[in-house]
């Protein structure tokens, strides 16, 4: 049973071998990512999540495909992926002391073509950044193509008082989910 991942991400390769999956094969979906008008963030997730699923399936027929999605939203606003420091700095500033959520959408498409989902919803809630500190935080340079600017997994961690839910969907693969699809859709595990 071949497993591919459609995903460029090495935050999700990693992650997957920590619940010891290698992918067969890493091939990254191209589609358009550009949220819709009033598009909700969680329903921004799940069809991001599913177009690359497809995509990539219909490259690969018969094998296994899993995808996933990473979007940090404050309340309705869904945040980019940093690209500038400006943007960056813009994400970190309205995060500070705040919560919001971090959505993280999976899907896996069977050998039949069957696409099943799941969405991990998560809570992250920033200290209160001072100016010295966001400068600090955009000299890593650990924000750049990252959802809402920052990354759980590096020196943002220092700066996080609090997460309800899962830390692996915060870095971008909620393993607890992609699990329980693998082991449903017959993928050997353990």
């Amino acid at each position: 049973m071949r497993l591919i991942l459609a995903s460029a991400s090495p935050r999700r390769l990693a992650l997957l071998g920590q619940i010891g999956v290698a992918p067969d094969a890493v091939d990254p979906a191209d589609c358009d990512e550009t949220p819709r008008k009033a598009e909700l963030p969680s329903l921004y997730a799940a069809r991001v999540a599913a177009d690359k699923a497809h995509i990539v399936a219909a490259r690969h027929p018969g094998a296994l495909v899993l995808s996933g999605d990473t979007v940090v939203a404050a309340g309705r606003r869904i945040l980019p992926k940093a690209e500038s420091e400006a943007e960056a700095r813009k994400c970190l500033t309205l995060l500070s002391g705040r919560r919001h959520r971090v959505l993280s959408a999976i899907t896996l498409v069977d050998a039949q073509g069957v696409a099943r989902h799941r969405l991990s919803t998560n809570i992250v809630t920033f200290k209160r950044l001072d100016g010295s500190e966001i400068d600090r935080y955009i000299a890593s340079d650990e924000w750049r193509g990252k959802a809402g600017g920052y990354a759980i997994q590096g020196r943002a961690a220092g700066l996080i008082r609090a997460i309800q839910g899962s830390h692996s969907a915060i870095m971008g693969l909620p393993l607890y989910e992609t699990r329980a699809l693998l082991k449903a859709a017959g993928y050997p595990l353990d």
